[in-house]
């Protein structure tokens, strides 16, 4: 069968691309930029990657006619715009026009359970998107999730940044509302075994784990499952904002996705029932068994997606094409060159660059920078990476995004979402065994300028020293 496969770059895309794949199926991967899309060799032969923009409707004519079904996996909750709800429901419609004139027989849309009257403005876009949708000449599937637990996933990572940073929590009182986790496994099972299966036709469902836990008791558990002693108070004087930035500044969350966050962990997200469980053969696994998968993933350097690596984390609204090429005009250039001992060592220590392993030299200093960020509302430094030795176009490394990554070419362009008065871009590449470094930054008026200035005492040992490190 031929699956239109939207999100295809996200969190839940990512895995659900192997999943279908295996099942036999030919993907039809949507993206906004090729260039973010990363195709491993063994499944070429079964993917088509495609540009579209379903905010752009004359970009959806690129969906062939002769697909048999689709999923929508497209939401904007951390959008740095206040009017997402608009633009979801805009990419909907779209969607809906297009998918109703190819020979698809189902759309699968994976959304949030909304069985509270009174919701966030995120859980009621995401109700409208499912109402839009209905209006297909397709059949709708309707999986309704609470928080996904998963590595990744942006719930864990946040429980998980809470429970090893703070030993002793003074919270907001919503981390008693209730909630009914679900595994990623889990919803990677319910998405795969409902695809062109009748039984789940022009119906929604509630999917979610044999637990109901307050975000109190998720915390205590992640705790547990770590073997750390932690204590948690709950107040009720914390503002929404107030507990945004709790969120923010803790966590590795954006302040828009903190926000979002907040305001739907007031309303309780539990299942109405469970009988999809029972029509499709499915019997979903405990929290605790959840996250004892997720840190095993984590702790193996084996996590496939994540939330991070969206452009939602950052500051992104566009392509990150339009970024590759690398202005000289009205530019200030740092520029680094050594002989390399070793092509394969020196590549290896670039590609783990960041994270974990830091930056080779001068790492306090880009703590503080990354602090300084989070400070005046930027990104920080708490991003990582996804993957301890893997990069990829589009990733996330610390407060940097991948642009251009190729190993065989032995080049690495990254572009500063840290907040600054203009733009910068740090780029490795080897010549004939000589490593090329390169800083640049195209100030904006006079306090670029001034900023490049302030900083340029700190260039020549910090990039000089990172430089010897990775050539030796």
């Amino acid at each position: 069968m031929k699956i239109l496969l939207t999100g295809a770059t996200g969190y839940i895309g990512k895995r659900l691309l192997p999943i279908l794949i295996g099942q036999g199926h030919d993907v039809i991967c949507c993206v906004r930029d090729k260039n973010r899309f990363y195709t491993p060799k063994e499944f070429e032969k079964n993917i088509t990657v495609i540009e579209v923009d379903f905010l752009k409707e004359e970009t959806l004519k690129n969906i062939p006619d002769d697909i048999d079904a689709g999923y929508y996996l497209i939401h904007s909750m951390a959008s740095s715009k206040d009017n997402y709800d608009e633009l979801e429901s805009t990419s909907a419609t779209n969607f809906v026009n297009r998918v109703n004139s190819t020979n698809a027989q189902q759309v699968i849309y994976l959304t949030g359970i909304v069985n509270d009257d009174s919701l966030s403005k995120h859980l009621a876009s995401r109700k409208n998107v499912e109402d839009i949708l209905n209006t297909g000449t397709f059949a709708l599937t309707a999986l309704r999730a609470g928080i996904i637990v998963g590595s990744g996933s942006a719930s864990f990572e946040i429980i998980r940044d809470l429970v090893l940073k703070l030993p002793i929590m003074i919270t907001p009182k919503w981390l008693n509302t209730r909630c009914q986790p679900i595994a990623i496994r889990n919803v990677l099972e319910f998405l795969s075994k409902s695809l062109l299966n009748p039984l789940t036709y022009n119906q929604n469902f509630d999917i979610g784990g044999p637990d109901i836990l307050t975000y109190k008791e998720m915390l205590l558990g992640f705790a547990k499952a770590k073997n750390l002693k932690r204590w948690i108070y709950t107040v009720p004087l914390m503002t929404p904002k107030l507990s945004s930035y709790w969120l923010y500044f803790v966590t590795s969350t954006s302040y828009k996705l903190a926000s979002a966050l907040v305001s739907s962990m007031k309303v309780e997200v539990v299942c109405r029932d469970t009988r999809i469980n029972e029509l499709l053969g499915i019997q979903p696994m405990s929290y605790k068994q959840a996250l004892s998968l997720a840190l095993i993933k984590v702790g193996e350097d084996k996590v496939v997606s994540s939330w991070k690596d969206s452009l939602a984390s950052g500051r992104f609204s566009t392509n990150i094409s339009e970024y590759l090429k690398i202005p000289k005009k009205d530019c200030f250039i740092d520029r680094r060159k050594k002989e390399i001992i070793n092509r394969e060592y020196t590549i290896d220590k670039i590609w783990s660059i960041g994270g974990e392993s830091g930056w080779y030299y001068g790492d306090w200093l880009w703590g503080i920078r990354g602090f300084i960020d989070k400070l005046f509302g930027g990104v920080g430094s708490r991003r990582g990476r996804t993957n301890r030795h893997e990069i990829h176009s589009g990733d996330v490394l610390d407060f940097w995004r991948v642009l251009y990554a190729n190993k065989e070419e032995g080049k690495l362009v990254l572009y500063a979402e840290m907040k600054l008065p203009g733009q910068a871009w740090l780029e490795f590449k080897i010549i004939n065994n000589t490593l090329y470094q390169a800083a640049t930054f195209k100030p904006k008026g006079i306090w670029g300028k001034l900023y490049w200035y302030s900083v340029l005492p700190f260039h020549g040992f910090i990039f000089n020293g990172m430089l010897s490190k990775l050539i030796k």
